[in-house]
């Protein structure tokens, strides 16, 4: 049974079971575990092969405490969505916005980082917003739009960081920091996915590398 089946809410009326009620709000802890284990299992899994069941029991949460939080398994993903932007607009920051290091060598750091990141997990995990991308035709309607909203406050990042390395002159103003910034996150969510069939952080490096070599092209050296 498909996975949006899985949890399904108690019908209204239903006599609460004697004993001591369910009190959600005692653990403080337990949205945030939700939320951790939904984004460790989605992923590594993705969408489809990620059992509700199976987030709950690795967070220790209950289907009462589930609904306490989520009115749905969609309401739930969206949730998951909204705080992996969170997460990773922060790094994109603490790599593209770093005035230590000059704008193109940003790039490099940001490879770094992700493949440190990766490496932590074995390369079992992936991106979620490519893994969920490549299962678009089975998400709840709306998804795949706020997938490339998502995508596109990352390109903004990017292309700010381009601007800047043209406005410094490691890129030539003949380019378009907008179709390079777009380019840059259709290649790198393919390098995830190749660094996680290779168990490599190869691929994240080959392809930042190749990026930086097309993007100079046409820029002059001394």
């Amino acid at each position: 049974m498909k996975m949006a089946r899985e949890i399904h809410k108690e019908p209204s009326g239903v006599a609460r079971k004697r004993g001591r009620p369910a009190r959600p709000l005692e653990d403080a802890e337990a949205r945030k575990r939700l939320i951790g284990s939904g984004l460790a299992h989605l992923t590594e899994k993705g969408y489809s092969g990620s059992a509700v069941n199976e987030i709950l029991k690795a967070a220790g949460i209950s289907k009462g405490v589930f609904y306490h939080y989520f009115s749905s398994k969609s309401d739930f993903v969206d949730a998951l969505m909204e705080e992996y932007d969170r997460y990773f607009l922060g790094k994109l920051d603490a790599c593209f916005k770093d005035e230590a290091l000059a704008p193109l060598d940003r790039f490099n750091a940001f490879a770094e980082l992700a493949a440190e990141g990766m490496a932590r997990h074995e390369f079992r995990r992936g991106c979620l917003v490519g893994n969920l991308g490549q299962e678009a035709s089975v998400l709840p309607e709306g998804f795949d739009t706020k997938l490339l909203e998502i995508l596109a406050s990352w390109q903004d990042r990017v292309e700010g960081c381009l601007r800047l390395a043209q406005s410094e002159g490691q890129v030539s103003n003949e380019e378009s920091a907008e179709e390079w910034a777009r380019f840059f996150w259709i290649g790198w969510e393919g390098a995830v996915l190749r660094a996680k069939l290779e168990r490599s952080a190869a691929p994240l490096r080959a392809f930042v590398d190749g990026f930086l070599k097309g993007i100079t092209r046409n820029t002059k050296t001394a």
